[in-house]
């Protein structure tokens, strides 16, 4: 329930996951896969590889174009995450409830299932995917010394580069750093099979940017003022926000109900006596202690860019429960008490109960609240047209500025068969059906026009244009 429930309910989400929705619904119709397209022109403010756009546009063609295709692969991405981890504890660290506790904290952690992550079409959960991956293969790779989870570490470098460009570099400086600790820089460097995944890297990740930079001039520009030093040293679109404000959403809601066990997970990571863990707990610390240092240092601040770092804090977290399961478990006096010892289990209940409620809540009927139920409702009401609540054609939607979610479901509505546009309120003219929810659009109808109310639902009203009145024609 918390990745899948309810999937399609709410609209299509302003900003990210519409402007992907409306990339991914061009790629499918003029079938350009390298250069990402937005209303008919390459798209240079979206400028990251299209990997999460062609599995959006994968599911438009198996599915529909809907909402559920435009979010599975996010949901599809944080199921495979926790299959990772699981598989991960319980092959390597010989742990089934580790491995299981440690998925339960990521599944209710409210930084991770939420819009922007794993319930919407944006691409944090599908490069967490990646870099999860990413540091496990490594961290098997400093262990085992098999070059197989080298090339799976490069493959998973790849992926994430492709997904979201310069996140799937952000935690390779821990790495090198742990590399360095554990005395594999020097071995890793002088094996052949570390240039030979390199080189399959940058063949095809960055040679993505070199081919789309030679169909579409410009890109690699555009990618450095969007996502490389522009982003991180100037601020962007109004994101302007102190140092610790990633950590003061974590303690404050992202990770609050578990946040206090962190540090304790890390502390009992190092003082158990099992140097697989203690080796462990160091990478996840460096790992969280560098992307969080990284992202708080940029001028841009955007709520869900610490989405990759929630896998790794699961696992810090699940590291002292874990401990406390197990002294439970093998306590002698609740042995000797009881013939089938229930109290771990009674335990895991108690401390996951009401996280999970609470997650639960929010993907079994979600719902949208406050300034975004009034936000919405416009694109609540072109939902339920594409769904054939109500018909909408030889209408005019109206509405004003940067509404990417809105045209995408007129784009839907349009490929349904239904006559329906987006038409400038001043362009209005006799005869017309008109449907809006901005305010100062419905003020401007009732100072220009005689009008009929046809439907109204909430904030969105329908009119149907009689005349144009005389004093204030234009």
């Amino acid at each position: 329930m918390p990745i899948f429930g309810n999937l399609n309910s709410l609209p299509i989400r302003l900003w990210d996951e519409a402007r992907l929705a409306i990339n991914a619904y061009e790629m499918l119709h003029d079938g350009q896969f390298i250069v990402t397209h937005f209303d008919g022109s390459p798209d240079m403010w979206n400028t990251k590889p299209p990997l999460m756009i062609w599995s959006q546009v994968f599911f438009m063609k198996m599915i529909g174009v809907n909402e559920l295709a435009i979010r599975l692969p996010s949901a599809i991405a944080a199921f495979l995450t926790c299959c990772a981890l699981i598989f991960f504890t319980l092959k390597y660290l010989k742990s089934f409830w580790l491995g299981f506790i440690t998925v339960f904290v990521l599944i209710t952690t409210q930084g991770y299932i939420q819009v922007h992550a794993s319930r919407t079409g944006d691409y944090d959960c599908l490069v967490t995917l990646f870099t999860t991956l990413q540091a496990i293969f490594f961290f098997l790779y400093c262990e085992n010394k098999k070059n197989k989870y080298l090339y799976f570490f490069f493959v998973a470098t790849t992926c994430a580069v492709l997904t979201k460009s310069i996140t799937g570099f952000m935690f390779l400086p821990a790495m090198a750093i742990y590399c360095a600790i554990v005395k594999m820089l020097v071995p890793t460097l002088k094996n052949k099979h570390f240039y030979i995944g390199l080189s399959l890297f940058i063949t095809v990740a960055l040679g993505y940017y070199f081919v789309r930079e030679l169909q579409n001039p410009g890109y690699l520009l555009a990618v450095y003022d969007n996502e490389l030093g522009g982003r991180f040293l100037d601020v962007k679109e109004n994101h302007q926000q102190d140092f610790w404000f990633y950590l003061n959403r974590q303690i404050e809601l992202e990770f609050s109900y578990w946040h206090l066990l962190l540090p304790c997970g890390v502390l009992i990571g190092f003082v158990l006596k099992n140097k697989l863990i203690n080796r462990l707990t160091l990478l996840l610390l460096l790992l969280t202690t560098s992307f969080i240092l990284i992202i708080s240092s940029a001028k841009t601040k955007i709520e869900w860019y610490d989405v990759p770092l929630y896998p790794f804090y699961a696992i810090l977290v699940a590291i002292m429960i874990h401990f406390v399961f197990e002294a439970l478990k093998m306590n002698p006096w609740i042995i000797q008490q009881m013939k089938f010892n229930a109290i771990p289990l009674v335990f895991l209940f108690l401390i996951g109960v009401y996280p999970y409620q609470e997650i639960f809540k929010k993907t079994y009927k979600p719902t949208e609240i406050g300034e975004e139920l009034a936000f919405y409702e416009m694109g609540n009401y072109l939902q339920k047209a594409s769904r054939g609540k109500h018909n909408l054609d030889n209408q005019h939607a109206l509405y004003e500025g940067y509404q990417a979610h809105l045209d995408f479901y007129l784009k839907v509505l349009v490929d349904q068969g239904h006559d329906v546009k987006h038409t400038p309120h001043q362009n209005l003219k006799e005869g017309d059906i008109a449907f809006t929810q901005d305010y100062q659009i419905q003020e401007y109808i009732a100072q220009h026009f005689d009008y009929e109310i046809i439907r109204q639902q909430g904030r969105v009203i329908t009119y149907k244009i009689l005349s144009i009145q005389e004093k204030n024609s234009f």
